[in-house]
């Protein structure tokens, strides 16, 4: 969660299932080894402190990001149905002792575009 909303006014939107069963299911078949993780917003755009990433791992994040969230929310309100894929392209701060790197970010984007292919594909 993101504690903002990017809907304007007085809207109330039901996320109990934000990301659709059916979907999910369909996204297991075609990729059985996908997993499955709960998924927090911050605001960026900057990568997380170690500070909001233990705070996070308390709570029960699995993955941590700046868009996902807020799409998710306006496409609900709108009533779509929603599949949220992500990508890992990174550990994050603090977890390795190394700085965060951009061109890391790249490269393991690059190495998985196969396999996110096939699942967009599908």
């Amino acid at each position: 969660l993101t504690a903002r909303s990017p809907l304007v006014g007085a809207q109330f939107v039901d996320l109990v299932e934000a990301y659709s069963p059916r979907l999910r299911s369909i996204a297991r078949e075609i990729d059985p080894e996908l997993p499955e993780g709960v998924y927090a917003g911050l605001p960026g755009p900057h990568y997380e402190t170690p500070a909001e990433i233990r705070m996070l791992r308390t709570l029960g994040a699995d993955l941590v990001g700046m868009s996902t969230v807020h799409e998710t929310i306006a496409a609900r309100a709108g009533g779509a149905e929603v599949l949220g894929v992500s990508l890992v392209t990174n550990l994050a701060a603090g977890m390795t002792g190394q700085p965060l790197s951009h061109d890391e970010v790249l490269e393991a984007g690059r190495q998985s575009a196969t396999r996110m292919g096939s699942l967009l594909s599908a």
